[in-house]
């Protein structure tokens, strides 16, 4: 499998990369100390050196993108993967590096970088899509909501993913509202509600023989 999928792989690869191109390029009119953490107010609240910011991060994200495609391609039940839930695996970290890039870059160069906004859009829009594919998620043991009850029954898997799939649509939205309005602690209550509704949804369909 990894085969079929290794052009894509060397190019999302590639793509995890580019920012140190970036960094080189910019090295000079980067400052020592480069902006690593926002938090929940969208202030700046942790910084890494330039070398570690420019060199280790996209390394370390790298190393994360090939261990979470091997652990998804050495998976026994492998074979229930969509093309597009395998797309969606590839795709989402070099996403989230290119984003986090540009906008750590412009916060290190002086610009005005709205992080409390951009953060909650960017992560509601992601769980959205996920939220899209849930249904579309075959049983198996990397992808999906992966509790016992689901993973004993693949009606129970069916039926719990169409339920979380239908709410974290739902949430995701609501959470990039939060970017405009507002609401930490709403952001934090969506997010347990998409962890907690879908096991309890399944363990009661478990406790009804499903």
């Amino acid at each position: 499998m990894i085969r079929k999928n290794l052009k894509v792989l060397i190019l999302t690869s590639v793509i995890i990369l580019l920012p140190i191109l970036a960094g080189v390029i910019l090295w000079n009119q980067l400052p020592e100390q480069i902006p690593s953490h926002w938090n929940a107010a969208g202030e700046i609240d942790g910084w890494s050196s330039k070398p570690f910011a420019i060199f280790g991060l996209p390394l370390i994200l790298l190393a994360m993108h090939w261990l979470c495609v091997a652990g998804t391609f050495a998976d026994p039940k492998r074979n229930n993967h969509s093309g597009k839930i395998l797309h969606l695996v590839l795709w989402i970290i070099p996403v989230l590096n290119a984003v986090l890039s540009v906008l750590t870059y412009a916060a290190a160069m002086g610009k005005d970088v709205q992080m409390e906004v951009v953060m909650p859009v960017f992560i509601g829009l992601v769980l959205a899509i996920v939220g899209n594919y849930l249904p579309k998620c075959k049983q198996n043991y990397t992808i999906g909501i992966k509790i016992p009850w689901t993973l004993n029954s693949e009606e129970n898997w069916n039926k719990t993913h169409r339920f979380a799939g239908r709410l974290w649509v739902v949430c995701g939205l609501v959470i990039m509202l939060t970017g405009f309005f507002g609401g930490f602690w709403i952001f934090l209550g969506v997010v347990l509600l998409m962890v907690l509704a879908p096991f309890v949804y399944s363990y009661m369909l478990h406790r009804k023989g499903v």
